[in-house]
């Protein structure tokens, strides 16, 4: 299944992905209610333009709760970011998300995707392996702070592996906290590395996705990833936990 296929389905669309991003971006937003259990004010939503309508997730900025160790109010624009960068390694790992205007000002919406809801990463290890390499290296290069075993989802009908939650990704300092530790010491494989290699070259030389990362995120943290995606090439292998801090997330679901 090619990856507008993916996009279409996790929208239950029938048009690409660029059209379902143009969805997004321009769709009137319909607050059903409040998701249970998030962090943040996280708001289930329908999102209708014309005759088409889908289910969407939304993260209006002014409903995160401020973090220490991240800039006040960024948390949606990193959850683009995380989109951004999934779709520039051609990965397919993040439904697609955009920033814009709706109920409770700017935030994140992002197509919901219907999963198994009794399916994740520790109940889909080892068979999905090779799906989960390259979540392993995408979590690596945004630095995802909390990859917890819910936040990968199986969708339904497709088997579809997509990963959720990205909004504290992408800090300066070494954060990767991620349940994803099966892979430790491993090399990375050939075709993953050939995707982080084209999307580092990018990086390097400021290209599309840079433009595509600038309106959210600093300059620094952008530089960052730079240079996880290139100390982890330098390396050729998975990292395993470090020692100085903790590697987890906590609930690890």
């Amino acid at each position: 299944m090619s990856r507008d296929e993916r996009a279409r389905r996790a929208a239950g669309l029938t048009v690409d992905q660029n059209t379902a991003l143009a969805l997004l971006r321009e769709g009137e937003i319909e607050i059903l209610g409040v998701m249970p259990d998030a962090s943040n004010y996280t708001f289930a939503a329908r999102l209708t333009r014309g005759i088409t309508a889908v289910n969407i997730i939304w993260k209006p900025r002014d409903g995160e709760v401020p973090l220490w160790d991240f800039p006040e109010g960024t948390l949606y624009a990193r959850e683009v970011a995380a989109f951004v960068v999934s779709d520039a390694l051609g990965w397919d790992l993040v439904p697609p998300t955009v920033a814009r205007t709706g109920p409770h000002g700017i935030g994140a919406a992002q197509l919901y995707v219907d999963h198994e809801p009794t399916e994740h990463y520790l109940t889909l290890m080892p068979a999905r392996a090779d799906d989960f390499r390259r979540m392993c290296a995408l979590d690596i290069v945004v630095n995802n702070a909390d990859r917890k075993s819910g936040h990968c989802l199986l969708e339904r009908g497709t088997g579809h592996i997509w990963g959720v939650d990205h909004g504290v990704c992408f800090h300066e300092d070494e954060k990767l906290r991620t349940v994803i530790w099966h892979f430790e010491s491993e090399p990375i494989p050939d075709h993953v590395r050939t995707d982080l290699e084209r999307f580092a070259a990018e990086l390097d030389a400021r290209g599309e996705v840079v433009t595509r990362l600038e309106p959210l995120l600093l300059k620094d943290e952008i530089e960052a990833m730079r240079a996880r995606t290139r100390a982890l090439l330098a390396t050729g292998v998975f990292p395993e936990p470090p020692q100085d801090r903790r590697p987890y997330p906590w609930p690890a679901i």
